[in-house]
């Protein structure tokens, strides 16, 4: 028995969504690697298909959709084998906060942009010399009658360059402590005092826009701080749950993809007269990758499952991240190896998931942090 229940409404979704990329998406993915940025019409047309923030509640025009859906997005984009398009980063990670946090104004305010596409989200969490550890934040947040002021800088942001919102993490100076200092606001793409900078040159996610945010004396409404005072470590703390469990579902996704490359790859490859799939090694090999991509679908699909039911799955989902995203670096590297020579060359599709999936044990909270979150749990 399956650990998930799809319906025949998710099957339907899932032909759709797969039929879209592979006429809409796939044929464009090589232009947009190489103009390092998917273009903001890409993300309109998948706001006019209704791919975009599928959960927000119908009353501000969302389809009011499980989780399920998103799940599906996150396979099926996987399949396109770029990261251009993180629609899982925009849908489930950011907007969540606005839906769970913001006021009805700011909600009606931008929820619709964020599901027609006309907005592109990011959220600014990580600084220089900071890293996974929030509580360390050094961007500012000080109040001036009806407006906040803010100052510091944000780097590694996803969607940086495109984003028409920005979550930003900041602290009251005045607050020693630091878990009651900091809050979350949201900040328009064009307000004064927010510059985008550089776009970072990674060696992965060439169509995916990481980029570095400023922040100088930059003034907000005071209305577009997200919930009460003093409530944003708590928010990031809650959400990160769901960004996690994304992280693993798209690590997982992605092995499964390169596994299946691979597999069609040694049994059309030959040597010594027969396909590469019939040395006793490289069998070995597929096997064990098989086995370990088949661990990784079941745990996380009983994670999603528990997450629907709103399960406390802080250590599980923790366990999954670090494992999985290992996990699906493991299968890359065999995946190269075993594609010989050609896994090296960008013809191969195998090149492009190799460089793109190394980046899946830094982000959302180093491996090393999920380790201590864990170790923490045992009471070690």
């Amino acid at each position: 028995m399956d650990i998930l229940n799809y319906t025949e409404e998710h099957r339907i979704f899932r032909s759709t969504v797969r039929k879209y990329f592979e006429k809409e998406v796939i044929p464009y993915v090589e232009e947009w690697e190489r103009a390092r940025i998917t273009p903001k019409n890409a993300w309109k047309k998948l706001g006019a298909q209704g791919f975009l923030c599928m959960s927000v509640p119908e009353e501000y025009g969302g389809l009011g959709a499980d989780f399920l859906y998103s799940v599906i997005m996150i396979e099926e984009m996987s399949r396109t084998n770029h990261c251009g398009l993180r629609t899982s980063l925009h849908s489930d990670v950011v907007v969540p906060y606005i839906v769970s946090f913001a006021s009805e104004e700011l909600k009606h305010r931008y929820l619709p942009g964020c599901i027609s596409g006309d907005i592109i989200t990011a959220v600014g969490m990580t600084e220089p010399n900071t890293g996974s550890d929030l509580a360390a934040k050094r961007t500012t947040a000080v109040e001036d009658g009806d407006v906040f002021v803010i100052n510091g800088q944000k780097t590694f942001i996803s969607n940086g360059i495109n984003c028409g919102i920005v979550i930003v993490a900041a602290k009251d100076p005045m607050i020693e402590n630091p878990y009651k200092a900091m809050d979350l606001y949201i900040v328009e793409e064009g307000t004064p005092g927010f510059d985008k900078g550089k776009q970072i040159e990674k060696i992965g996610w060439h169509s995916q826009d990481t980029a570095e945010l400023y922040f100088s004396d930059c003034r907000i409404p005071r209305g577009n701080r997200l919930g009460e005072k003093g409530s944003g470590f708590s928010h990031l703390m809650e959400k990160l749950r769901q960004e996690r469990l994304i992280a693993s579902l798209g690590a997982q996704a992605a092995s499964e993809y390169m596994l299946h490359i691979t597999i069609d790859y040694c049994k059309e490859r030959t040597a010594f007269g027969k396909p590469i799939s019939k040395f006793q090694h490289n069998q070995f090999k597929i096997v064990e990758m098989a086995t370990e991509v088949k661990l990784g679908r079941t745990f996380v699909d009983k994670l999603v499952a528990d997450h629907m039911e709103d399960k406390d799955i802080t250590v599980e989902v923790s366990m999954a991240k670090f494992w999985i995203t290992e996990m699906a670096n493991r299968v890359a590297d065999q995946c190269v190896q075993l594609h010989g020579g050609y896994g090296y060359c960008e013809e191969y599709p195998i090149a492009r998931a190799w460089r793109d999936i190394r980046v899946t044990p830094i982000f959302a909270g180093t491996n090393q942090i999920m380790r201590q979150i864990i170790s923490k749990s045992m009471g070690l």
